[in-house]
């Protein structure tokens, strides 16, 4: 089981009230609330291995040198904070080492790499696993790893936190028209606000579904469009040749990389917390109660 973190704990941020504080009435909303999900999983799927995937650097200079724009809209200009800074809500910034903290003492894995998002650290991942993989994350670009035949599929969180949709290749062709790797595809010819994706402007999430059922994928859309095919329209024809320059570099900027360096860890999910004494003291600090008290639980099945 990979987790996605940085999207998981976003989620908790804005699922759980700002009431819930700790002693000092510092929010530790996005804390417990993570911990809360992270005991659902573990109780209901039982993971052998368990990784917290993690953002190393979330806006990554080699993707920014392809499609400046990328995430361009997240960056924070406050000078004090710099150039690069992703805009995070002021309350949720002070609660992440805490919860880093948390899973350390838990005995979870983290694990990222230096030049690479979650994603990238996801996608290595699921390429090197020898058994099924459940990847748990609230990001639909992720959905471009699902795949039926290596027991690769996706659960995504929705309403919230408290429920899950398990998107195997039947679940995403049924909601999109494609297969696993035909979403990054649809991803980049669609566009993503969110990502600072420009898209192929006039070419939305239907009409790409369609070309990618007629020509199998991006490379087989433009090789159609030079060859001529007649089954383009004008409006199609001239939108895609005017995108090409960013058609020749998006790829490479939304499909996840399946190559990461990545250090020798063990990612064995534990049957105990590795460190108790930390964990009592960061819940005396914290007042994480019932939410650790269930995510140690869980551990012990």
């Amino acid at each position: 089981m990979l987790l996605d973190t940085a999207s998981l704990y976003f989620r908790a941020y804005f699922g759980v009230p700002e009431s819930v504080r700790a002693p000092d009435g510092t929010p530790v909303n996005a804390v417990r609330g993570l911990l809360d999900f992270l005991a659902r999983l573990i109780a209901d799927h039982r993971p052998d291995d368990l990784v917290a995937c993690v953002d190393e650097d979330w806006r990554p200079a080699w993707r920014v040198e392809l499609i400046p724009t990328y995430k361009a809209h997240r960056v924070a200009e406050a000078a004090h904070e710099g150039p690069d800074t992703e805009t995070v809500p002021d309350t949720l910034t002070p609660q992440v080492p805490v919860i880093e903290a948390v899973l350390d003492a838990l005995g979870v894995l983290r694990l990222g790499s230096p030049g690479y998002e979650a994603d990238d650290v996801i996608g290595t991942l699921t390429a090197r696993a020898r058994g099924p993989v459940d990847i748990v994350t609230g990001d639909r670009d992720l959905f471009q790893l699902i795949d039926d035949a290596r027991g690769v599929r996706v659960l995504y969180p929705v309403k919230g936190m408290g429920n899950l949709a398990a998107f195997d290749e039947a679940a995403l062709r049924a909601k999109y028209g494609v297969n696993g790797p035909g979403y990054a595809d649809l991803a980049l010819l669609r566009g993503d606000p969110s990502d600072g994706l420009p898209g192929v402007p006039g070419i939305g999430e239907k009409t790409a579904a369609r070309l990618l059922e007629r020509h199998g994928d991006l490379e087989g859309i433009l090789a159609a469009l030079d060859a001529g095919d007649p089954t383009f329209t004008p409006a199609q024809r001239k939108r895609l040749e005017e995108a090409r320059p960013y058609l020749a570099v998006a790829p490479r900027v939304v499909r996840v990389a399946a190559d990461v360096p990545l250090p020798e860890a063990d990612p064995a999910l534990p049957k105990a917390p590795r460190d108790p004494a930390a964990l009592d003291a960061l819940d005396a600090r914290w007042g994480l109660g019932g939410s650790l008290r269930r995510a140690r639980a869980a551990l012990g099945g």
